[in-house]
């Protein structure tokens, strides 16, 4: 990559990774769950809308308003307010390698909604690398009794929520700029929390420190990191950008244990490498050393992906990974 892409890499698992830690900072002030979600999606719908309405790319989701409700619903609000009251009972650092498992729910879902994505050995070998990061982390890392656990689980269920919604995405919405959805899913998904935040307002008047921190939740970890990403898929390609996922977990540990003050145990480096790792080889089918699958002509179906290069940018000898969808590649996403 060239080295303004590297930076902005470098700037999205930042970002992305930091989504926890203000999350954590919000939670422990005066605001409750719905409240964050609102804030979170209203303020990346003010970033991400102006990008749509320049491109002119909103103007493809005419007559598709139930759809994209319901995937701003399955993969953005339910998850959103799965996670904020998930770290009512544990580490932002956990919520940030739960996240990971997304992928492995995308894995699993393949054997019963894409035949093209069928499981194969080494996906398989992931999965259970990714389930026994997880059955450590909840089971032996977590802490907290019933109620850690419970807000382990989820954190997990917001990843399945991922994994569904990028199937449904994939099916009802392909061929539309990924701007103009997200875009549009986060202002539905504000809608949607609007009603219960409005139940849960502040009791008192919130700290700077924690206005500060939703502000760069909805502006930096929602709505820029999104610009970001998209950048880096026009320049880098998918294949590369999405690697991102795998990197934001690690900055959420160092976050939340340089300021937040959490524990970072063995348990907790394992569960870290089981699930990152086990998600890498769901993901990808392969070992790292393996060359990737063969590839298509531009255009066509890859591996279940669609193609997001804009027109006249054809690259007929695209891999077949690097040449998934976007779209598709959400379920990798940290929040």
């Amino acid at each position: 990559m060239s080295r303004r892409s590297w930076i902005q890499f470098g700037f999205l698992a930042a970002f992305w990774g930091a989504s926890y830690l203000f999350i954590k900072v919000a939670l422990e002030d005066v605001f409750e769950p719905p409240m964050i979600v609102f804030l979170r999606t209203a303020l990346a719908a003010l970033v991400l809308v102006p990008f749509a309405l320049k491109s002119g790319a909103l103007g493809a989701l005419r007559g598709r308003l139930g759809v994209v409700a319901f995937l701003a619903l399955l993969q953005v609000a339910a998850p959103f307010m799965l996670i904020s009251f998930g770290q009512e009972h544990i580490s932002s650092s956990l919520a940030g390698i739960l996240v990971a498992t997304a992928p492995i729910f995308t894995f699993l879902l393949a054997i019963w909604i894409s035949q093209e994505e069928r499981a194969h050995g080494v996906g398989l070998a992931g999965v259970g690398l990714g389930i026994v990061g997880v059955v450590l982390l909840l089971g032996i890392d977590a802490g907290g009794g019933a109620a850690a656990l419970a807000g382990g689980l989820m954190v997990v269920l917001a990843s399945l929520g991922y994994a569904l919604g990028a199937y449904y995405l994939k099916r009802n919405l392909s061929g539309i700029e990924p701007v103009a959805i997200v875009a549009a899913t986060m202002a539905a998904s504000a809608l949607f929390a609007a009603p219960v935040a409005a139940f849960s307002l502040p009791t008192a008047a919130p700290s700077l420190e924690a206005v500060a921190s939703l502000t760069a939740l909805g502006v930096l970890g929602t709505g820029i990191s999104f610009v970001l990403f998209y950048s880096l898929i026009d320049t880098e390609g998918p294949a590369k950008a999405t690697l991102v996922a795998y990197i934001a977990p690690g900055f959420a540990v160092v976050y939340g244990v340089v300021l937040l003050d959490e524990s970072f145990t063995a348990a907790t480096a394992a569960g870290l490498l089981l699930i990152v790792s086990g998600s890498w080889l769901a993901a990808e089918g392969r070992l790292p050393w393996q060359p990737k699958r063969a590839s298509v002509p531009d255009g066509e179906l890859a591996a279940g992906g669609i193609d997001v290069a804009p027109a006249g940018q054809a690259d007929c000898g695209r891999d077949a990974r690097a040449d998934e969808s976007v779209l598709e590649s959400v379920d990798r996403l940290p929040a």
